[in-house]
């Protein structure tokens, strides 16, 4: 809306209440700021406020009481979820794959899905890649709480999740972010506190496994020093060689690539083995540049320019003794 206030299609904006237009005083301020400069009128039905100094007041009360409200019924929701959480209740949202909830908002195994829960937790722990799972319970038919297929971020975010060895998890991430984790000082977790769908033991097993495969991840992500950045040149276009990796099957791979066939997908030259180009690089270096005909030769020449220069600086040096006496003279 801000956005296209700018280009002033429209000259009025028309809110039901001043918190309808924003839960802060400070955004409240910014934006309404924003539409007077780009000449849009602001109107709160409920709320007549004009340009003189009462209204301003009114206005800024207003938005204070709003802002409290908004702050306040946050936070009595959060202590009404949190009593809930004491008492291992379910708190709304989406609840995990396994599971039901009672009519009492209570827990309890969904046999057909705890069935699907145990399968990917039992491949996995014994060495079927998050791929290789897909694949197999996509095939097989199997699909996930909502009916869709299984993705590779679904399958982590089911063997991570604690709460399938029994234990009860609230106010652990961040909201609307799965990904973004809560202080662990913030979070209820109560072991025990629902149904457990995995033991222990297969939950570590997994566990472990991950930590395995995020230290192999890492190795295969080690930075690898391409010698000939910027002196390799395509033969096909004149583009510069750029290094390029690929994993497969754990094992890495490093090779030179054309970087006009990356940029632009112009041109058809193939890409070099790292070691293969370097090791003919540095053979050559070794026959032709650093052979003992060419090393004699090069210290010749450096040998006669140090002479050279050396003399030059030793002239130098007098020149510069002589004025220094006539100086002190």
């Amino acid at each position: 809306m801000i956005e296209d206030s700018i280009k002033r299609t429209f000259n009025v904006v028309n809110v039901h209440k001043q918190d309808r237009f924003a839960r802060n005083r400070y955004d409240s301020a910014i934006y309404k700021k924003k539409l007077k400069d780009n000449g849009i009128k602001f109107i709160s039905v409920l709320e007549r406020f004009d340009d003189s100094p009462e209204s301003i007041l009114l206005e800024s009360l207003v938005e204070g009481m709003a802002e409290y409200y908004s702050a306040n019924l946050a936070r009595e929701t959060m202590k009404g979820l949190k009593e809930n959480a004491h008492q291992c209740k379910f708190n709304g949202g989406r609840w995990p794959l396994g599971y039901s909830i009672t009519d009492e908002g209570r827990y309890e195994i969904n046999p057909l899905e705890a069935i699907i829960v145990q399968k990917i937790f039992n491949m996995y722990a014994d060495g079927y890649s998050y791929q290789d799972l897909c694949n197999r319970l996509n095939s097989d038919g199997y699909r996930t709480h909502i009916g869709k297929l299984f993705s590779k971020n679904c399958l982590h975010d089911i063997l991570t999740n604690e709460r399938y060895t029994g234990v009860y998890v609230f106010n652990k991430a961040v909201k609307k972010s799965k990904r973004k984790l809560k202080d662990e000082a913030e979070v209820i977790r109560i072991p025990g506190g629902i149904p457990a769908i995995i033991d222990n033991k297969t939950f570590e097993r997994v566990k472990l496994r991950m930590k395995v495969q995020a230290s192999q991840k890492a190795k295969n992500k080690a930075k690898v020093n391409y010698l000939l950045t910027g002196l390799l040149f395509c033969g096909e276009c004149g583009s510069a060689m750029v290094g390029n990796r690929r994993t497969r099957a754990d094992k890495v791979y490093a090779s030179y690539e054309c970087g006009g066939r990356k940029r632009k997908h112009d041109c058809k030259a193939k890409s070099i083995t790292k070691e293969k180009i370097e090791a003919q690089v540095l053979e050559k270096l070794e026959k032709e540049i650093l052979s003992n005909e060419s090393i004699d030769m090069l210290t010749e020449m450096v040998l006669e320019y140090a002479e050279n220069n050396l003399k030059e600086v030793f002239l130098h040096v007098e020149t510069l003794a002589k004025e220094m006496k006539e100086v002190q003279s």
